[in-house]
């Protein structure tokens, strides 16, 4: 049976830190508009900043419908399910925001993360609080065998510089506008505060 919990307690936090992937759900305010449910991976990409706060690093790579959505409403969800031990699935609901790299809390935030997952591809730090934390079986989740990260994303990004890296970043649809026309990453990319 699940519960819902008042933190992210000692035992939750192990759970979520030791899951390869995540997703993140966000939704515009428009009945008509598009859910965006994306995948996270990337080891050390994902921080728990204390037992109702948690952080992501948002890439380079994809649209930008989370960042959007965030900024029109910040109502976002992150789940992680066990493929490996005991069948759980953990749903964190909350209000989240992106901070872009010239906001004066970048810096501080960035410093929660492994300095080796840092690069050009970063666009923000997706900060989420929570407001509901629940855990659920996860009965019809099958059991996957977690192999190796893949390397192409951090590979490709490495190869580019700022200046390649924020002409990538305006050259791609649906980057500073999402496919709901509501505004996404600034252009151009916000450089690094001080």
């Amino acid at each position: 049976m699940g519960k819902t919990y008042e933190r992210i307690d000692g035992r939750l936090r192990t759970f979520i830190e030791s899951q390869p992937v995540f997703f993140t759900a966000t939704a515009p305010l428009a009945g008509d508009g598009h859910v965006n449910l994306s995948p996270k991976g990337r080891s050390g990409t994902l921080a728990v900043l204390d037992e109702l706060t948690l952080a992501y690093l948002d890439f380079g790579g994809s649209h930008a419908e989370t960042i959007a959505h965030l900024r029109e409403n910040g109502r976002i969800t992150l789940m992680w399910c066990a493929f490996t031990g005991p069948p759980t699935v953990v749903r964190v609901h909350g209000q989240g925001e992106a901070v872009f790299r010239d906001d004066p809390r970048f810096g501080s935030l960035l410093a929660h993360f492994d300095p080796s997952v840092d690069g050009a591809g970063l666009r923000a730090i997706v900060l989420v609080r929570a407001e509901r934390v629940s855990d659920s079986c996860g009965f019809a989740v099958p059991f996957m065998d977690y192999r190796e990260e893949r390397s192409l994303h951090s590979e490709f990004f490495e190869r580019k510089g700022e200046e390649e890296f924020s002409a990538y970043c305006e050259g791609k649809e649906h980057i500073a506008t999402s496919i709901d026309g509501l505004p996404g990453l600034p252009l151009p990319v916000p450089p690094r505060a001080a």
